[in-house]
């Protein structure tokens, strides 16, 4: 026998040459013979072996360090190693809730340090996942994997402080080739697609979003799953945990967060990537996800069905009215807005966006919803604020209404489509994921709020576009806008209500009639937009009821006697009720009413005697009886009749009758007792006669119009 020698015999540990993915140079045992020779050889040995285990995850550090990296020699190198093991085991601690249990341990610390610069992870995926394939050898199979993951590594300059699962480049051909050798050869359009490479989802998503490019944590995020979860892909219990996948991604100094939303990100887009709960795996398999893409890609061509999805949303969101007396939602055109005295909302339709730089499809919707009510011009034009979307956001809220759609009707077909428990597990939640989508990108696309302005009665009149925060309802944060902005009362004071009396001024002589004063505050933008006549009525009745209503507020009375030249039933600093927008009563200038109620008071006391007059010496309605001694005022002579004549743009006939009837025949017709006609005389001159056909229709709507037509031959 010779001295000091050792019989090292290796036995495979399984026979791979009946398995349907084994390749030619995989063939461990040899066939039929070579199965027999290995029987033989192991009941030889079997008598005097002394049988080693193959290396644990523990060991692996250790074999991977001397193979594959220079040992450490100087003392500077071993501080660098452990500021590093510090600085990871100290984040994980930091963030217990996003890592895994055991790295709360001091002995994870230790780990880091055994491993380093591989991660600990790396070495517990591939042991612990990787080692269960039958064809992958857990000690030469891992230097392989490891020797070129290093190589590609090293020639990138990579300088990553720790090599993490995250750091292993699948795209690179030699690391792919050890990855994929182990497993089916249907793997490989997998990773393309949705791990690594540069057509791959993940980078694609990187590039869209400027925070997730940033640390390319999609793709690092990608990686991470696929390496602890391709060789389980068979298994009863596959998958890896969102912890664990953070734990293959983040380094000290990033944040956790951004690789969640990667996370989320890649599970609702990635073809192959499937998700149950905490844990994620990829497949090779497609997930519903590509069906949901390829149906939402096909509702572009159904855009009503979208528009539909979108119109349903905000009408919902709509219901919620908040300090509003109504909305209108989506009209057609003015004759969808009645002409009222309240306060309202009008909510554009999407394909009337609005932009920054103005003459925008939604300032001219709303001017012409403002100008007309149907054929009409309108009158109350400071009752309305305009909602429109964003013409930059209606895509993504077009999208999102799409991905809603898409996902619902593949739930409405899951019979057919034959899902399983856990497919409609997914399409479940995808649907409540794209819901939430759509809800929270609605505010974010109608955030416009357009308000029609006019400084003074001599200015022209202007858009303000204001943008809503918040996250209340639309209407709701409009009205809260508005209000901050001072463009919407709710109340009113009676001091600002004799301030607008006299700045504007809104008096027809030394009074004004109540329905007049509505309708002002309904039509002219000027003045305060009020959220409806009851608001106006209040202020009305409390500037009356003021114990200084002769500095601060005004009279009130029931009707002006034109020939007297008196008010009937005038108070002033009594308590009176305003109920009725229509009323024919009448507000009276202060200095006027106190005039005429402190000569009614004069003379029910005759001068010189400390008598009352008797209730024949006073007029009724409590007017005072005037005596012989006391002087009588003049009257003022003031006209009865009034006739104008105007010409009218033949092509602004609108707009020009518009005007004439809101600055002059509204004036005369708010007189009490007023007949106002108004007649419209059409003249034509056509030097080389009128067709046939224009004759004809002229005719036929003037029966209709009951106007009788005079047509001159020349």
């Amino acid at each position: 026998l010779a001295k000091n020698c050792l019989l090292v015999i290796s036995l495979p540990a399984s026979d791979t040459s009946g398995s349907p993915h084994t390749r030619a140079d995989d063939v461990e045992v040899g066939g039929t013979r070579g199965r027999e020779a290995l029987d033989r050889l192991r009941n030889v040995v079997g008598r005097v072996e002394s049988s080693w285990r193959p290396a644990s995850a523990e060991e692996g550090f250790e074999i991977v360090r001397r193979r594959l990296f220079q040992p450490l020699a100087e003392p500077e190198q071993f501080k660098q190693r452990d500021v590093v093991a510090r600085a990871f085991a100290d984040f994980y601690r930091e963030h217990q809730a996003e890592f895994p249990i055991e790295t709360r341990d001091s002995d994870y610390e230790k780990r880091i340090k055994a491993a380093y610069p591989i991660h600990p992870e790396i070495f517990d995926r591939l042991y612990s996942d990787w080692g269960t394939l039958v064809k992958f050898q857990r000690t030469r199979g891992v230097l392989r994997l490891m020797a070129a993951v290093i190589h590609s590594l090293w020639e990138k300059g990579d300088r990553n402080p720790l090599i993490l699962p995250a750091h292993v480049a699948i795209d690179d051909a030699r690391v792919q080739s050890e990855l994929t050798r182990y497993l089916p050869d249907n793997w490989v359009p997998v990773i393309e697609k949705d791990v690594d490479g540069p057509n791959s989802l993940p980078l694609k998503l990187d590039g869209e979003v400027p925070n997730l490019g940033k640390f390319s944590a999609c793709r690092r995020v990608a990686r991470a799953i696929y390496m602890g979860s391709a060789p389980l892909a068979g298994a009863a219990h596959h998958g890896i945990e969102d912890r664990r996948v953070k734990l293959g991604c983040v380094m000290p100094g990033e944040t956790p967060a951004v690789f969640g939303d990667a996370l989320r990100r890649l599970s609702s887009s990635a073809t192959y990537l499937y998700a149950d709960g905490p844990r994620y795996w990829y497949s090779t398999q497609p997930t519903v996800t590509k069906l949901a893409e390829d149906r939402a890609e096909q509702f572009k061509r159904d855009p009503e069905r979208v528009s539909a999805e979108i119109e349903r949303r905000l009408r919902k969101d709509l219901s919620n009215a908040g300090e509003f007396a109504r909305i209108h939602p989506l009209p057609a055109n003015g004759g969808d807005v009645p002409d009222d005295l309240d306060a309202r909302l009008v909510v554009l339709a999407p394909d009337c966006p609005h932009t920054k730089d103005g003459g925008s499809p939604a300032e001219a919707a709303a001017k012409a919803i403002l100008e007309t009510r149907g054929n009409a011009p309108r009158l109350y034009r400071n009752t309305l604020a305009f909602l429109a979307p964003d013409r930059t956001r209606l895509q993504d809220l077009d999208e999102a209404a799409r991905r809603f759609l898409a996902w619902n009707s593949i739930l409405a077909d899951d019979e057919t489509l034959g899902l399983t428990a856990h497919q409609k597990r997914q399409v479940e939640q995808q649907i409540a994921s794209a819901d939430a989508a759509a809800a929270a990108r609605l505010p974010e696309t109608y955030h416009w709020l357009l308000v029609p302005s006019q400084g003074q009665p001599t200015e022209p009149m202007r858009w303000e576009a204001l943008r809503l925060t918040g996250n209340d309802a639309l209407a709701v944060r409009a009205a809260k806008k508005l209000r901050s902005d001072g463009s919407y009362l709710v109340s009113y004071s009676p001091t600002l209500l004799k301030m607008e009396l006299d700045r504007v001024p809104l008096w027809r002589g030394n009074h004004v009639s109540v329905k007049q004063l509505v309708e002002d505050y309904a039509r002219y933008l000027y003045l305060p937009r009020l959220k409806d006549p009851a608001s106006l009525l209040h202020a009305m009745s409390e500037g009356v009821g003021l114990l200084t209503w002769a500095q601060e507020g005004f009279g009130y009375a029931d009707d002006f006697d034109p020939a007297a030249g008196r008010y009937k039933g005038l108070r002033g600093g009594t308590s009176v009720t305003l109920g009725d927008p229509y009323s024919a009563a009448l507000l009276v200038k202060s200095d006027i009413a106190a005039m005429q109620l402190d000569a009614e008071r004069a003379v029910l006391v005759p001068v010189g005697t400390g008598v009352p007059a008797s209730p024949g010496e006073t007029g009724s309605s409590g007017g005072a009886a005037r005596s012989p001694s006391t002087p009588v005022a003049p009257q003022e002579v003031m006209p009865t009749r009034f006739h104008a004549t105007a010409t009218l743009d033949a092509t602004r006939i609108g707009r020009d009758a518009g005007r004439i009837a809101e600055e002059i025949v509204a004036h005369l017709s708010s007189l009490i007792g007023a007949e106002v006609t108004v007649t419209l005389d059409i003249a034509a001159l056509v030097p080389d006669g009128m067709p046939g056909n224009v004759v004809r229709v002229v005719r036929e709507n003037c029966a209709a119009l009951r106007i009788i037509p005079d047509f001159e031959d020349r």
